[in-house]
């Protein structure tokens, strides 16, 4: 039978429109459907923008194998685009001799996993970089920075429509059934929505991976994992941003902790904590500021008082709740669940942003081999 279009995607954030694009690229049309007005309005625009060296995953995850080749082909991809990004490198910070056994176990498990031009540092040699750095020891990371997500978003949709297919926003997906003979009927649109068919189907709408593959006729229910909502709020620096590069103390468990960034506007921002919540809330307690300068003076002292501000809040689709061991990234085809032309992605949180590219090339492999 003809299809309306070779893939229909679910969720145009950065995951999503990387996953059109490798479909693209393989001369198919892609219909990619978004719930919210504008693309990358959900996981994908509350985020540090930052490009993650590859440090942190257990090798051979598919994290770490995500990270590095997603980063390096982001890099590429940027600068074909002349998308904006700073390469500002990353220091990786014990503050005192307890953290020093933590952070080298981040260098051992970084050189496992293939990530380039990492060096040690004294504490010496990271004031010497960053004065102003509390530092007993350090990792410096070349290869990490900072870019502009949203433009790299309006890229990856520009590739998709110049490819013939389209991004529609404001097109919740309803539902979708298997046709038989293979393929995919789909509803969106909310009430009076259309319906569209494609050959293959891609679920990538971050928060929402649970509630959309419950809406899949045929779905296993216990193929779909608990999903857990991490939020972690931000403050901004009311004046001169003290470092030019990120700085990341040990990570916490279940993330990297609150970490230090020079954004591309020249700002300071501090963020995210981690806080299981169960709505989707993005409010920012200014009364948190007291813990955020508590916790950054032990990478800098030198924070002046009440120099923070509320800025944002993140919300990361996590399959791990407080206390539990974090997963791996879920891409989850036929060999999962049983339905032929379909993957479903969960918990892609961080470092899924870095990892887009390698995330949608291997999507679009694992239809090919469908």
């Amino acid at each position: 039978m003809s299809f309306d279009f070779d893939a229909v995607v679910v969720g145009a954030g950065a995951v999503g429109l990387a996953c059109g694009r490798a479909l693209s690229k393989r001369g198919m049309t892609v219909l990619v459907l978004e719930k919210e007005p504008h693309i990358g309005q959900g996981v994908s625009s509350r985020n540090s923008e930052v490009i993650h060296g590859g440090l942190y995953y257990p090798t051979g995850s598919l994290k770490a194998k995500f990270c590095v080749e997603g980063r390096r082909a982001l890099y590429a991809f940027l600068d074909s685009h002349k998308i904006d990004y700073r390469k500002c490198g990353k220091l990786v910070v014990a503050t005192e001799e307890a953290e020093v056994e933590r952070v080298e176990a981040i260098f051992q498990q970084a050189t496992a996993n293939g990530v380039e031009g990492l060096d040690h540092l004294t504490g010496a040699q990271a004031r010497a970089m960053e004065p102003g750095l509390n530092a007993h020891s350090a990792i410096l990371s070349p290869e990490s920075g900072l870019f502009a997500s949203h433009d790299y978003m309006l890229a990856l949709q520009g590739e998709i429509e110049d490819a013939g297919g389209s991004v529609v926003v404001s097109t919740p997906f309803e539902r979708a059934e298997a046709i038989p003979g293979g393929g995919w009927k789909v509803t969106a649109g909310g009430e009076g929505g259309a319906v569209v068919t494609a050959r293959l189907l891609v679920t990538a709408p971050g928060l929402s991976a649970q509630h959309v593959a419950a809406d899949i006729e045929g779905y296993p229910a216990d193929g779909i994992p608990a999903g857990h909502f991490g939020k972690g709020v931000y403050f901004r620096l009311t004046g001169k941003a003290p470092f030019e590069r990120l700085i990341y103390p040990p990570p916490i468990p279940g993330a990297l902790g609150t970490h230090y960034r020079k954004d591309l506007g020249g700002q300071a921002v501090f963020g995210p904590d981690l806080v299981f919540v169960e709505t989707e809330d993005y409010s920012v307690d200014p009364a948190k500021a007291v813990e955020f300068e508590h916790y950054i003076r032990r990478f800098w002292p030198g924070l002046p008082d009440g120099a923070l501000t509320p800025d944002y809040a993140g919300i990361r689709p996590k399959l791990h709740g407080k206390g539990e061991p974090q997963p791996d990234f879920q891409l989850r085809g036929r060999d999962d669940h049983g339905l032929e032309g379909l993957v479903a992605l969960f918990g892609i949180e961080s470092p899924g942003l870095t990892s887009s590219l390698a995330i949608g090339e291997a999507v679009a492999a694992m239809l090919a081999d469908d």
